[in-house]
């Protein structure tokens, strides 16, 4: 795609794969020499395979692994077309299963430490179809897993201000950086794993270089639960059990880069994810409902009980900070309201900072891979004019992920997707520079802001990913 011409441009993606790709395990069929084998397909989707004789044997699509996945088609995009059975709700029932037994059996300190860690886009899915708000929904969600047997319900909120912070810095590193040697501008964010997954085994190392070094909030979460917290218990990370709950499919996949596993201790940061759609249906095995449950008050291991947000819209905020930052470190000016500007949609929109005698700053909003795909054909042809992008590989960002729980009834996806972004934006915004808690970590637990721990916690590589092509995942 890099050999098309600059006037030539990708307008019509599709971010979703047909049910024609979708991905399993090729079943071995034994063929005679000679001998053509046949393959009816059913209405339902099942598959005959046909003898020469009309003998029709069903065949099975066999499960596969999220390592098992090779990225060959949408599933890129859009994860939740991977069969996954290493990370699901039932996975978690299974651990909570076991706790329970040790218990039965007087073998309490064998048990696992389950932690669960709650992300607000998820919280606002559950809080639109329970018609709660955040507070509430976070306090029923907290007593409905304590009762399923969890220790700890966490909010990765906390997280993502580290998330924000680091990638600030990191930002003005690189411009400032690029005022003495050439630096890979723009820098494009990097806590979408979609969008990440499909720049390793799309772009590779074309494209790598200009992704941000900052781990996701999730996985910052992994970092604090499997080593801060692990510490504060006393306990081997291995002895911790960490879920996350997301809005996104793709959050499973980010979990299970070996980038996020410890080869000293056998463990992962974060064991299992599941979406807010999975929670809904663990909701229904339970036969209750979130509004009928008790409240209780989320864990306070670290950040306030407060349910709080960031600034910026439903995706963590990371152009907002990242501006404001920039215009007050490299300008020398406060911004309290950018102004953006909207170009071919919605999903794609501008910010330009500017104060006299100095260069300007211009920053963009890209969602959804129609939009990407232009971002990154502009940079491989030397013309993006952004510093900065924040990246979201769904349409109206992670409010909008594919792990929401889907509208039934008369509600339409436009209508829930307004309820969720309005509860989203309810909630009381913090500045995580200011956070008493967020600063503390870093002197108690990171040393500080500079140093190899803080790296090792908050940071990571990206790696390209050998291409498959698939006809299937072009569309003219």
């Amino acid at each position: 795609m890099a050999g098309f011409s600059g006037a030539l441009q990708i307008t019509d993606l599709n971010d979703f794969i047909t049910p024609s790709q979708e991905c399993i395990k090729p079943v071995k069929i034994d063929r005679t020499a000679g001998k053509v084998g046949k393959i009816r397909i059913e209405d339902d989707g099942s598959y005959f395979n046909v003898s020469e004789g009309g003998k029709e044997t069903k065949l099975q699509k066999a499960q596969i692994t999220l390592n098992d996945c090779l990225a060959c088609s949408g599933c890129i995009t859009s994860a939740e077309s991977v069969l996954i059975t290493q990370q699901s709700q039932d996975e978690l029932y299974r651990i909570l299963q076991e706790n329970n037994q040790l218990q039965k059996d007087g073998k309490s300190d064998e048990e696992k430490i389950v932690v669960v860690s709650v992300c607000p886009q998820a919280r606002a899915s559950l809080a639109a179809k329970y018609n709660l708000n955040m507070t509430e929904t976070s306090h029923k969600l907290t007593a409905f897993f304590k009762k399923l047997g969890v220790h700890y319900v966490l909010d990765t909120t906390f997280a993502r201000g580290f998330s924000l912070i680091e990638s600030c810095r990191e930002f003005v590193n690189r411009y400032k950086e690029s005022e003495v040697t050439p630096a890979a501008f723009p820098m494009l964010a990097s806590a979408c794993p979609g969008w990440i997954c499909y720049a390793e085994k799309t772009h590779g190392s074309y494209i790598l270089p200009y992704i941000s070094k900052v781990k996701s909030p999730q996985q910052i979460m992994g970092s604090i639960v499997k080593d801060y917290f692990a510490k504060h218990l006393s306990k081997s990370p291995a002895q911790i059990y960490h879920v996350s709950v997301m809005p996104c499919f793709d959050k499973k996949l980010e979990a299970s880069r070996p980038d996020f596993y410890s080869d000293v201790y056998s463990t992962r940061d974060v064991d299992c994810v599941i979406t807010s759609g999975e929670v809904d249906l663990m909701l229904q095995k339970e036969g209750t409902s979130l509004s009928d449950i008790e409240d209780f008050p989320l864990d306070t291991l670290f950040g306030s009980a407060s349910i709080v947000s960031h600034i910026g819209g439903g995706s963590g905020g990371y152009l907002e900070h990242i501006a404001r930052y920039a215009a007050q470190e490299i300008l020398g000016i406060t911004v309290d309201n950018l102004k953006y500007k909207t170009l071919r949609n919605q999903d794609f929109q501008e910010v330009t900072i500017e104060t006299e005698g100095k260069p300007p700053f211009k920053m963009a909003l890209a969602y959804g891979f129609r939009n990407i795909q232009n971002i990154v054909q502009k940079i491989k042809r030397g013309k993006c004019p952004y510093h900065f992008v924040e990246i979201m590989a769904c349409p109206s960002g992670c409010t909008n992920g594919g792990g929401q729980i889907r509208p039934e009834g008369e509600i339409t996806p436009k209508d829930r997707l307004v309820q969720v972004t309005e509860l989203y934006n309810s909630v009381q915004t913090v500045n995580p520079w200011t956070q008493s808690d967020v600063q503390k970590l870093y002197s108690d637990w990171l040393g500080g802001t500079d140093g190899e721990k803080c790296k090792q916690m908050l940071h990571t590589e990206y790696h390209e990913v050998e291409k498959m092509t698939n006809a299937l995942a072009i569309k003219w």
